[in-house]
């Protein structure tokens, strides 16, 4: 039931996405031939009006197809009759929506069940806890068969936890741990001599607490989250494309994940409580909008990329060329969709 309401939600992401093209070549007057749900083969299909609305086999997506977006056409209603301005923000549009939607997410936990904030020790706050975000392999903590996502009840400051497992090197201490709705008590042995960078434990931890919004103020900050997080994903894109350049691999604790694995993350969070697994939702709809603007050109970032070009060229590129550049692209995004899917299934294995 869980891997079914996670599957659900990345295809209701996507079919925002896609309603957001919609919509939007709606009011410029462009003639959109098909809004699809699901890819094809079609399954079912009613016309409304000029659109074609239909469901279809493969539940991988959406689609939108508008006349004169794959090939360009005379027709003053096709999409590539539209001016420029009109082009880029039709494009636009799925991106917009993506963001739009992790504002909204981001407000309605911040003014029902609280946002889990980073705090610093020194902060005074009633119910600030203690939560691993990473455990090393190897580590006491991954003996103990402690995970991400635990929350450690007896200890509401690291410095405290710290101390504690430091004077415990060598010698068992028992933490009380809790995992979702339920809690348990987990006995570690610190190490005396733990590898550079790990500690006795060898976790990672932050101290956060749950905050709530006032419902006047919850949009505000749904939007401030939403913008720093863009802002945080574009950093981290930029650390890691800057480590491949330079031949020094992934940074660590960054891995790539496909929808294989992103589908068990949103499960993971889903047990963790419906407030954790929308904003995981949320987190999730912002990496999309930023990964859709990349000048990919199997993606928006990539027609958007064209349609700049076009724009200081004052003229388009080839239609051949520019069917070429993204079939080309498509395959290799294929190609390492691929290697993920294969990685993450290995992992879950």
């Amino acid at each position: 039931m869980m891997i079914f309401i996670a599957i659900a939600s990345i295809l209701f992401l996507v079919i925002l996405h896609e309603l957001g093209h919609f919509f939007v070549a709606r009011k410029f007057g462009v003639k959109v031939e098909e809004f699809g749900i699901g890819l094809p083969p079609r399954l079912f299909g009613k016309k409304f009006g000029e659109t074609l609305y239909s469901l279809n086999l493969l539940p991988l997506g959406a689609f939108v197809r508008m006349t004169g977006e794959e090939e360009r056409s005379d027709d003053p209603r096709s999409f590539s009759k539209q001016s420029l301005f009109a082009r880029m923000l039709i494009v636009a549009g799925g991106v917009l929506v993506f963001w739009l939607v992790a504002a909204i997410i981001f407000a309605g936990v911040g003014a029902t069940s609280g946002i889990q904030t980073a705090l610093d020790d020194s902060a005074v706050q009633a119910n600030a806890k203690v939560q691993i975000l990473g455990i090393a392999k190897g580590s006491p903590a991954e003996i103990a068969g402690l995970q991400a996502g635990d929350t450690i009840l007896n200890f509401t400051r690291i410095g405290e936890f710290q101390e504690s497992a430091d004077s415990f090197k060598g010698r068992e201490m028992s933490v009380k741990i809790q995992r979702g709705n339920e809690s348990f008590d987990a006995t570690l042995i610190p190490r005396e001599n733990p590898p550079s960078g790990e500690g006795p434990l060898g976790v990672m931890l932050a101290r956060t607490a749950s905050i709530t919004y006032p419902w006047y103020e919850a949009p505000f900050q749904g939007v401030s989250i939403a913008w720093n997080m863009t802002l945080e994903v574009v950093q981290g894109l930029w650390h890691t494309a800057s480590s491949l350049f330079q031949r020094q691999g992934l940074p660590d604790g960054v891995q790539l994940t496909g929808p294989v694995g992103i589908v068990f993350l949103l499960k993971n969070t889903l047990s963790l409580g419906i407030s954790s697994f929308l904003f995981f939702l949320g987190v999730l709809s912002v990496y999309l909008a930023v990964f859709n603007v990349l000048p990919i050109p199997a993606a928006d970032g990539g027609r958007l990329l064209f349609l700049a070009l076009e724009a200081v060229r004052k003229k388009p590129l080839s239609q051949a060329l520019e069917q070429k550049i993204i079939g080309v692209s498509f395959g290799v995004l294929i190609l390492l969709l691929l290697y993920v899917t294969v990685r993450d299934v290995s992992n879950l294995f």
